[in-house]
């Protein structure tokens, strides 16, 4: 791999982050970055441990004279949230990340990143590796599984950790220390996938709605992004009332904790308004752009002609879906009463996906108000419970 960050200062920071993006870690499969940290500390000469849940806890002495400071904990995550696009053909399990420079930011080509939380490691092993910091007792800690359900840090046993002060290295503003974070919670809802033949004289199309920036459903919620989800089901909701829209298959977003960047339907229309509904989506490409074009300037709709599928939806299924999608809340719900400009409850319309004979949807919501947070959660269930969904919510975790 080239190396794109070659005048980027500190130097040995960008050289780790450079290392770190050539090692698949998708959630749940950190098994080469952790092989990766415990030859650094082999190396280093440093003290480490790997405990029952795969964390990795890397020691480092006080300088000389500093041995009677308070001990500090550095902690990090070492899974990243896995996102391409759809013509990108790029398997996070074994493929490496392709950052570039771009400008002021280092981005990666048609996947994420993997800066979060990619940078919170370099800078550890910066520190770990630097002979001239001065610092009292300095522990590492890098957990797994974050992004999912947090399995690393719910692992840890008593004992593990020396240090009394814990600075997790995974937020995004610079020069600004955050003392707390909100829960989490994800409802999941899962119909039947219930078909019937496609009618006869219908024309089939692929609508395709890419070119959305995506984004954490965390930190990102309140920026005004796109979701594909809600997006793309607005013109199957239209489509279907005036047109007589059928619906064969439905692929839009992926995790549950990223904002969708991508949606993809297949459908059929009666061939006698196949030219209304070529107009309907020129008519939408316009429509969102003129919505979202500061924020998502490179959205784009399109749709193409495709075979035509053996079977379609049966239309009370759809009209439930469809109503439900268009129902379901997303982005911020409330802000925060004590906090300028502090976004307190929130809800992310994640995926819609059918997948072995269900319709699949999945959501996730955060709040720093513990009350809040199942409340948002429960009016989803609330709504995909009236669409006779089945709905099951996840333990969560607290603020």
């Amino acid at each position: 791999m080239n190396n794109p960050f070659s005048e980027l200062k500190p130097e040995r920071l960008w050289h780790y982050f450079r290392e770190i993006c050539t090692i698949p870690r998708p959630s749940r499969h950190e098994e080469h970055i952790v092989k990766y940290l415990l030859k650094f500390a082999q190396r280093q000469n440093l003290e480490y441990h790997l405990d029952e849940s795969g964390n990795v806890l890397i020691r480092k002495p006080a300088s000389t004279g500093f041995e009677h400071h308070t001990g500090v904990i550095l902690q990090s995550h070492l899974d990243m949230v896995g996102e391409k696009n759809a013509g990108k053909a790029h398997d996070f399990t074994k493929d490496p990340i392709v950052p570039r420079v771009e400008g002021d930011w280092i981005k990666a080509q048609e996947t994420t990143l993997g800066a979060d939380d990619g940078i919170g490691i370099a800078a550890q092993l910066a520190i770990l590796e630097s002979k001239d910091i001065l610092q009292g007792p300095l522990e590492c800690l890098f957990t797994v599984d974050e992004e999912t359900g947090l399995t690393g840090a719910f692992g840890l046993k008593t004992g593990f950790l020396q240090g009394k002060i814990l600075l997790n290295l995974d937020s995004e503003d610079e020069g600004q220390i955050f003392i707390g974070c909100a829960g989490g919670k994800d409802t999941i809802a899962s119909l039947d996938l219930v078909s019937e033949p496609t009618p006869e004289q219908m024309m089939a199309y692929k609508i395709s709605l890419t070119g959305l920036k995506g984004g954490h459903s965390g930190d990102d919620i309140n920026k005004g992004l796109g979701n594909a989800v809600k997006l793309l089901n607005r013109i199957l909701w239209n489509g279907a009332a005036d047109l007589g829209l059928r619906i064969s298959g439905i692929d839009a977003g992926n995790l549950r904790n990223a904002i969708p960047r991508e949606g993809f339907a297949e459908i059929t229309v009666p061939t006698d308004r196949t030219g209304d509904f070529e107009k309907l989506v020129h008519d939408y490409q316009t429509i969102f752009w003129e919505e979202l074009h500061i924020t998502e300037p490179d959205i784009t709709l399109t749709s193409e002609r495709i075979p035509l599928p053996p079977t379609v939806l049966l239309r009370p299924l759809q009209e439930k879906i469809l109503n439900a999608l268009y129902g379901c809340p997303h982005g911020v719900i409330a802000m925060s009463r004590e906090i300028p400009g502090f976004v307190e409850t929130s809800t992310n319309l994640a995926s819609v996906k059918f997948d072995n004979k269900k319709v699949i949807i999945t959501t996730s919501q955060r709040s720093s108000v513990e009350s809040s947070k199942k409340d948002v959660a429960d009016m989803v269930a609330a709504l995909f419970r009236l669409a006779g969904a089945k709905v099951e919510q996840s333990s969560g975790y607290p603020g």
